[in-house]
């Protein structure tokens, strides 16, 4: 499979797992049982995805995994501590649904909402290292998703 090809279905997937999620959890999003808990899962979402928003510039990202001919490496805002924090917001967003939900299956599409944003952080990263001589030094002081753990 084409390398662009796999991108565009791990963003289709994304899509798809998260527009689920989103569909189920609505109703229940105020009555919960972690209904605090998925609030603020929510707000994080919110802000981690609006700094990482603001930290780059339009046109450097790309909603695919592949880095932007012209794009540049962004190591300032949060990215001074994780190097996805878009797909960390993404998967706080998911995680807001699961909690709102409840249940197994919002849980397992949470999951597997994660495992397509780690497949893509991966095939980013190997693709941003061809493309960034510094890329690896970035990688070396940085974590992937949460800053200090992973």
């Amino acid at each position: 499979m084409k390398q662009h090809n796999l991108g565009s279905l791990l963003v289709a997937g994304q899509f798809g797992t998260l527009g689920a999620l989103m569909f189920l959890a609505a109703p229940n999003l105020l009555q919960a049982p972690f209904q605090t808990l998925a609030w603020l899962a929510l707000g994080l979402s919110g802000v981690v995805g609006l700094w990482a928003l603001l930290a780059n510039r339009p046109g450097n990202f790309n909603i695919r995994p592949t880095p932007r001919a012209q794009g540049k490496l962004v190591a300032h805002g949060p990215y001074r501590w994780i190097r996805h924090p878009m797909y960390t917001a993404v998967s706080l967003l998911g995680l807001a649904c699961a909690l709102a939900l409840g249940s197994l299956p919002g849980w397992l599409l949470w999951l597997v909402l994660v495992l397509v944003l780690l497949a893509k952080a991966l095939l980013e990263e190997r693709w941003m290292a061809a493309m960034h001589p510094a890329y690896a030094d970035y990688q070396a002081r940085t974590h992937r998703f949460i800053p200090f753990l992973l």
